[in-house]
């Protein structure tokens, strides 16, 4: 079969595609931003990639279309390829259903959701399966380190996947996560994001107890007992075994961690039941880690074993990756967007740094929440560790140099990615760490920082 796929350069979307291509299928694609790590992926495994939505791609003749949520009905002409697969009454389909009908079908799927932490939540699970040895698919938001690619059918009988609550496509409202029919459910925690299709923090507790209605009574939901948000999607019915973790003090059963985020006991009660021992930093890693090991558990890996993987796991690309150096001067690459995730990645990096080193973040406020402006008030917050904060001003409604007035000259505003970079290379000096943050290519800045700097 013949996939066409619109929007295939986005984290889900790229990393169906490959499973659709290991499967058998010919694949192609097409998106209006064509950028790494995804593209490198989907170009190394063949796939023909096309720069925008244009009506002449029907001539490819595809059996089956497949589309991403970022296709709309635009009465701008944005995605004219859309409306000629209407016109032309051709087959189309979601990647969420089809992924549910295709590769789901008859698995035990492991799901991972939450409003942080999602990745490398589903990295690490899927690595204690696969240390494990047994060989799980997965399709998870970003590259992690120990496999090299997003997605894999996989051998056995188990699946890991990145379950996302943002809605499936223009035609099916539904969050993409109730297609999924998890056995084992991580709820890791829930803020009010998404700003553009949730109105509010209850929206999208809503849209969470659907995911727990799909669970079946033999499955079992692991849950961040310190989230209130998740304590009251419990409390609207639940028909599952819960497995809690994460309380601050014991609590029978639950999972806990007893010591720095770094080098900790993993403790079931009181009972000590495995020890990590890994390179990644700050508390929310430790959650995480507590998670995947409850869920790990549910599939028969103990949970020693499980946190004994942890100790050579890789965490995913584009978490505080270095992507180089000149001058004594690093340049990282995060996907830091939301204020939380921004707040909590200066923070790690804080912590590993040496004190008198400054943290210069550079950030585009490019998800459809920052651009709505529905967090700016947060931003100050979000920056509050950084010595000198960068903001991306393009694209957006809303005036970045207003909200970032808390926080006086620490905070610098440029019109697009050539200003940022040439701001950034007069604030420079050796020993700075440049964090650069954004869930896009955020215009190849990395590379021109590196180049400026030389």
């Amino acid at each position: 079969m013949h996939i066409h796929i619109l929007g295939i350069c986005g984290t889900f979307m790229g990393g169906l595609a490959a499973l659709a291509r290991e499967a058998g299928h010919r694949v192609t694609g097409c998106d209006a931003n064509v950028y790494p790590p995804m593209s490198t992926q989907l170009e190394a495994l063949g796939i023909e990639l096309i720069e925008g939505f244009g009506a002449e791609q029907l001539d490819l003749t595809p059996d089956l279309f497949v589309v991403g949520n970022v296709v709309t009905r635009s009465s701008e002409g944005r995605f004219p390829l859309m409306e000629a697969i209407l016109d032309a009454g051709l087959p189309y389909t979601s990647g969420p259903q089809w992924l549910a009908e295709h590769v789901l079908q008859g698995r035990h799927v492991l799901a991972v959701a939450g409003t942080h932490g999602k990745t490398s939540t589903t990295s690490m699970l899927t690595w204690m399966l696969e240390a494990a040895g047994l060989a799980p698919g997965f399709l998870i938001g970003g590259v992690p380190q120990n496999f090299g690619v997003s997605a894999r059918l996989g051998g056995g009988r188990y699946f890991v996947i990145e379950a996302d609550e943002y809605d499936t496509a223009f035609f099916d409202k539904r969050s993409k996560f109730v297609h999924y029919r998890p056995r084992t459910a991580i709820l890791n925690n829930l803020e009010h994001d998404h700003a553009d299709i949730f109105p509010d923090l209850a929206a999208i507790e809503t849209r969470f107890h659907h995911l727990v209605r799909t669970v079946p009574p033999s499955g079992r939901l692991i849950v961040n007992a310190r989230e209130e948000a998740l304590q009251r999607v419990l409390a609207r019915g639940c028909w599952s075994e819960v497995q809690r973790f994460g309380a601050r003090k014991e609590e029978p059963g639950a999972l806990r961690a007893r010591g720095e985020p770094q080098s900790f006991d993993v403790l079931r009660g009181s009972l000590k039941v495995g020890h990590v021992n890994w390179d990644l930093l700050g508390e929310h890693n430790q959650l995480n880690a507590l998670a995947a090991i409850a869920a790990a558990e549910h599939v028969g890996i103990d949970a020693e074993q499980a946190a004994q993987a942890l100790n050579s796991f890789k965490n995913v690309r584009r978490r505080l990756e270095l992507r180089g150096e000149v001058g004594g001067i690093k340049v990282y690459d995060d996907f830091a967007h939301h204020p939380t995730a921004i707040h909590t990645t200066i923070n790690g990096l804080r912590r590993r740094i040496a004190p008198a080193e400054r943290i210069l973040a550079i950030f585009e406020p490019r998800s459809n929440t920052m651009k709505l402006g529905t967090m700016k008030a947060q931003l100050p917050w979000a920056l509050e560790e950084a010595d000198l904060s960068f903001c991306h001003q393009g694209g957006l409604s809303w005036d970045a140099r207003e909200a970032l007035a808390p926080l006086g000259e620490q905070a610098v505003v440029g019109a697009d990615v050539e200003q940022l970079v040439q701001l950034v290379k007069q604030a420079a000096r050796p020993g700075d760490h440049l964090l650069c943050m954004s869930n896009g290519g955020f215009g190849g800045i990395h590379e021109k920082l590196l180049d400026a700097l030389k």
